[in-house]
């Protein structure tokens, strides 16, 4: 067996890992377009991203550094709340790179400071309450525009499977030498965000587009519920079994907006 041979399985590893994880991105966020900005916003807060990140770190890391990482993961989840408060308010009536450039302006100047702070768990659920709460306020009024349906274009498509797979491919890769909070960090970097509202600003419009992440904050916080899953489940009853936890979470949180959502209109 040549010498290169564990360098060439990491490579092939990271690759396949990559297009699973675009593959993916691809199917959930064409349901996002074709479903509506509730639909659409439900589907953009699922562990679209994150939720492979989690799953190849997990094969790579012991538990413990899982469960660091979803702490820095519930942090930012807050971060990304902002960060849709941000576009939705200036895409009603900015352009695509004003909008888009000024959310994730957000996003980069929380990168180097809040990984010092001393999260703990308590910490960070207080902050994704308060953020959440004064989001949901903000963006009441902005959720309900509707876009009109647009065929999918294969440029589209690969630019989104090409951004996250990316992001995916370079956690994994440096994981083990930027650690468990620098991970968790980078593994809510709002790429799925990015990806819809790069897409549907430019063929939708603004406001239609900034309905698609007013919904989406109805959805942070079952993420934010499913990160809480992972941090506390993860060292007692391992990574794989707290990565399941946290997926049904995500899911039984949008189907019971999606509920509510339909009972109120019946």
């Amino acid at each position: 067996m040549h010498a290169s041979s564990p360098e060439l399985y990491f490579a092939i590893a990271i690759a396949a890992k990559m297009a699973l994880t675009g593959l993916f991105l691809v199917i959930a966020t064409v349901l996002a377009e074709r479903g509506g900005p509730l639909i659409g916003g439900l589907v953009t807060t699922l562990p679209i991203s994150a939720g492979p990140t989690y799953l190849f770190l997990a094969l790579d890391h012991p538990s413990q550094f899982i469960a660091g990482a979803a702490l820095m993961t519930l942090v930012f989840n807050a971060v990304n709340t902002l960060f849709a408060v941000v576009y939705a308010v200036l895409a009603q009536r900015r352009s695509l790179a004003v909008s888009l450039g000024s959310a994730l302006m957000v996003w980069l100047a929380a990168a180097p400071i809040l990984p010092l702070v001393p999260w703990t768990l308590t910490s960070a659920v207080a902050l994704n309450a308060v953020v959440v709460l004064l989001a949901l306020r903000a963006t009441r009024e902005l959720r309900h525009t509707r876009a009109p349906r647009v065929p999918a274009r294969w440029s589209d498509l690969l630019f989104r499977a090409l951004g996250v797979a990316l992001l995916v491919g370079a956690i994994v890769a440096f994981s083990f030498r930027i650690g468990a909070a620098a991970s968790g960090m980078l593994a809510t970097f709002p790429m799925v965000f990015s990806s819809v509202i790069f897409v549907l600003h430019r063929r939708v419009g603004g406001p239609a587009s900034a309905a698609v992440l007013a919904n989406a904050i109805l959805g942070v916080t079952g993420f934010a519920l499913a990160a809480i899953a992972v941090h506390v489940a993860a060292v007692p009853l391992g990574s794989f079994t707290a990565l399941s936890l946290a997926l049904a979470i995500s899911f039984a949180w949008g189907g019971s907006i999606l509920l509510l959502r339909r009972t109120r209109t019946a």
